[in-house]
């Protein structure tokens, strides 16, 4: 009887995760079906007939290779800039003391209210009448700051004691070299989980880059995917293909630093 609430709770959550799972399983063997088994009424959960000319012909129909490397660049830079401007804003906002820290802090919380459709008009306005419009300047930069990293990043240095710095100002180490070589790594679990959040959004964000990016060779991936459906009809196979490869990167970051994730995410949670 003890066991039974865990029994339950075991139940539930595997039952949570076949559903969410579930889709992308059916991708993922949709993209070794024809389009014609595809559209059909009759549906097969494994293939009938497995074919790989999905995969072979990703290239030939559109630019996928470039497009790929497009969104790996932009996703890798974007959160390399963010991570390290959320770990300096949260160890500031954390660990000094000074005249309007709360109010700041409150500011960059309030940023997190705001829902992003409000404004997407005005950005678009701002960029576009400083030429901006097209680059990957007009993606970069929104990202430089986030709201929620500095948030996480914040929580997560109130938990390093403030003696190691004290210790550490009293050996003579100068504040750059605290922050790079005590904090930083006091964090990684932190930065490891906020670095897996950062990466997907921007490697997932499709809205953005198609109201800036005009250039097809500056596109993204996520924009790129629109291109297998047509006026008339979709190239289903195709479809399933490219996103099934879009979206291992994000597999393989999450798979490496899984660990991390879960201890950073926890030790950056709201302490009660």
């Amino acid at each position: 009887m003890r066991r039974l609430p865990h029994l339950i709770l075991h139940v539930g959550l595997i039952v949570i995760g076949v559903i969410t799972v579930f889709p992308f399983v059916w991708m993922l063997l949709s993209a070794f079906k024809p389009n014609s088994e595809i559209r059909a009424l009759d549906q097969t959960f494994f293939p009938r007939e497995w074919t790989f000319e999905n995969f072979l012909n990703i290239q030939e129909n559109f630019d996928f290779l470039r497009l790929f490397a497009n969104s790996v660049v932009l996703s890798t830079t974007i959160t390399a800039i963010s991570l390290y401007t959320s770990v300096l804003a949260g160890y500031v906002l954390g660990k000094y003391v000074f005249r309007g820290r709360g109010l700041l802090f409150g500011f960059v919380l309030s940023t997190m209210m705001i829902p992003w459709a409000v404004t997407i008009i005005p950005r678009y306005t701002m960029f576009a009448d400083v030429g901006l419009k097209g680059s990957w300047a007009s993606l970069i930069i929104p990202a430089v700051f986030s709201g929620f990293g500095i948030f996480m990043m914040k929580q997560s240095m109130d938990g390093i004691p403030d003696e190691i710095l004290e210790a550490a100002r009293m050996d003579g180490a100068s504040e750059l070299y605290i922050f790079h070589r005590i904090v930083i790594p006091m964090s990684t679990n932190s930065i490891s989980a906020l670095a897996i959040f950062q990466f997907l959004w921007v490697w997932e964000d499709y809205l953005w880059p198609y109201l800036m990016i005009d250039d097809d060779a500056k596109q993204v991936l996520a924009v790129g995917l629109t291109t297998f459906s047509g006026r008339y009809s979709t190239d289903f196979g195709g479809l399933f293909a490219a996103t099934t490869l879009s979206i291992l990167p994000v597999l393989i970051v999450y798979m490496i630093f899984q660990k991390r994730f879960i201890a950073g995410a926890a030790s950056a949670a709201v302490k009660g």
